[in-house]
């Protein structure tokens, strides 16, 4: 595949306009309060999902080239509960295990006549990709590679703003492996564009920022300096194989360091609150009186990813 540069300035037609979400940099801080207010009344006063025609008669297919049952199910809700027809492409006997190119087979379920695909995949810049190569239909990039997931971080920006409407006064504290996650780099870039100036990455060493990077944050190896009066705490999913990279001989070793306990979690200021994309390591990450605790918005962030998730797709389908 060639090459293309992750350029999320394509994200935008020549009347600024939101075309494909792609990634969360180069978009204005109204472009995500476009989204953020559109989601809110996608929400009842009672907390609940509301229904709309918004995407009728319109198509959007699912193409998840590496697994998230989570996200993928979130995307088909979101796009039936918009009135949409939902096409969960089956990649594991698909044409392109038959070596068929992407683009091929991208152009080929267009002529299908899909309005919008919705596109994980292990390598960094292929929505981007997939965006700069097909016209005529809308991109969502619902993950890839270590780059970027942005629907992830808006609803983590919904989220925050439904508990802690001004996002300027905000300490936020990000806990775990940041250098491989996409949700932490998009949630850093929400947050900066958001106003947010003190944000704290708290990893270990070898899974932290480089040092150039972090003089934009606050970078922490120790957990309690880090909590220290903070008001919104994300806790990011460890995967196993990147303990391996970091040098953490097991699981319970990097609990006992890096985990979020009732005592650490006390070190936040008293109307803290604590988010994690999920799936949840219980006893890796974090402690289950924490996750179940009465500071936890873990199930709130599900229900919002539903209501943003339906918003971007609004907007998208209304600019095509």
């Amino acid at each position: 595949m060639k090459k293309d540069p992750i350029n999320n300035h394509i994200q935008l037609n020549d009347s600024g306009q939101l075309i494909h979400l792609l990634g969360l940099e180069g978009l204005s801080k109204e472009h995500l309060l476009e989204i953020l207010d559109k989601a809110d009344k996608l929400i009842d006063k009672d907390g609940n999902l509301k229904k709309s025609k918004a995407l009728d008669d319109m198509s959007v297919a699912n193409l998840f080239f590496e697994p998230s049952t989570r996200t993928r199910n979130t995307f088909e809700i979101a796009a039936m509960r918009s009135s949409a027809n939902v096409i969960n492409v089956d990649l594991a006997n698909s044409a392109l295990k038959k070596n068929e190119a992407l683009m091929d087979t991208m152009h080929t379920l267009k002529a299908m006549q899909i309005d919008m695909f919705v596109i994980r995949h292990k390598q960094s810049g292929m929505p981007h990709h997939v965006a700069h190569h097909l016209d005529g239909v809308a991109i969502l990039n619902a993950g890839d590679g270590t780059n970027a997931h942005p629907t992830q971080a808006l609803l983590d920006m919904l989220s925050i703003r439904q508990h802690k409407p001004n996002f300027e006064n905000l300490s936020v504290a990000i806990v775990g492996d940041v250098t491989h996650s996409r949700v932490a780099h998009s949630n850093i870039q929400a947050l900066k564009t958001l106003g947010t100036t003190d944000i704290r990455l708290i990893a270990p060493e070898g899974l932290q920022h480089d040092s150039a990077r972090c003089e934009a944050v606050a970078c922490f190896n120790d957990i309690n300096k880090g909590l220290k009066d903070c008001d919104v705490i994300i806790v990011l999913r460890l995967q196993k194989e990147r303990m391996i990279e970091a040098d953490i001989p097991n699981e319970q070793e990097y609990f006992d360091h890096y985990g979020l306990t009732t005592e650490r979690l006390a070190l936040a200021k008293k109307d803290a609150i604590v988010m994690h994309p999920g799936p949840i390591n219980r006893g890796v990450e974090i402690d289950s009186s924490v996750a179940d605790g009465n500071q936890s918005i873990i199930l709130q962030q599900v229900t919002n990813g539903i209501a943003v998730r339906m918003a971007v797709m609004q907007i998208l389908a209304k600019n095509l």
